[in-house]
């Protein structure tokens, strides 16, 4: 795959190209699938979960102007036929995967299969915001652990080498600051980046590209 992980969506122009530059063709003609199910673990998911798919969140996705969009809505996929869903998932251009909790998140990308399919989509640009991209990552490291799945731990996807600490130094955030990450990122037993609302990670072919308008520190393991 194609990732683009963000911390707050796509709230630039660098993110903007950087998401152009991997689809290979302007968003006005691609086509997209959002997940919103990391929102539903979080106080008021439902109505958070409306404002990402209608382009109302602060974390911008949906409302990037897609030739065409769907919901991917993952706690029902166990429940249906996946010819209903795995052929539309492969022909999509990207997968826009919202935040939330990244615990959440990693349960049922594993009970709806979607963990399986992921690493063969090789065209497909997935855009993580916040939980959205920790979930790609070995560990999310237990300060943001809240929904806990009955197995415990901090692990997930490990899809990417590396963990993400999202949010850095948000005004609304103060746990969220250099050191909080410093600390978060000492924890962890593998490489890490700590990304504001206006960074995001550029990965194609196992390169790493830093896309920011904003603040960002890398921590070695």
């Amino acid at each position: 795959m194609k990732l683009l992980l963000t911390s707050a969506g796509v709230k630039n122009a660098s993110i903007q190209a950087a998401l152009a530059d991997l689809l290979g063709k302007p968003v006005a003609e691609s086509s997209a699938l959002c997940v919103p199910t990391a929102v539903h673990a979080m106080p008021g998911g439902a109505a958070a979960a409306w404002r990402v798919i209608s382009g109302q969140a602060r974390t911008p996705l949906c409302e990037l102007g897609w030739k065409t969009l769907g919901v991917l809505e993952l706690t029902a996929l166990p429940s249906i036929d996946a010819d209903h869903w795995i052929p539309l998932v492969r022909e999509t251009d990207a997968l826009l995967v919202a935040g939330g909790d990244p615990m959440y998140l990693h349960h049922w990308m594993r009970e709806s299969g979607l963990a399986r399919l992921l690493p063969s989509l090789h065209e497909t640009v997935y855009v993580g915001v916040s939980a959205g991209s920790m979930v790609l990552t070995p560990r999310v490291g237990e300060e943001f652990v809240e929904w806990r799945p009955a197995t415990g731990g901090d692990r997930t996807l490990g899809l990417v080498d590396f963990s993400v600490f999202p949010h850095l130094d948000h005004p609304e955030l103060p746990e969220n600051s250099l050191a909080d990450a410093r600390a978060w990122a000492a924890g962890l037993s593998g490489p890490a980046y700590a990304i504001d609302d206006q960074t995001a990670l550029k990965v194609e072919g196992g390169a790493v590209e830093v896309v920011s308008e904003g603040s960002w520190k890398h921590f070695a393991a």
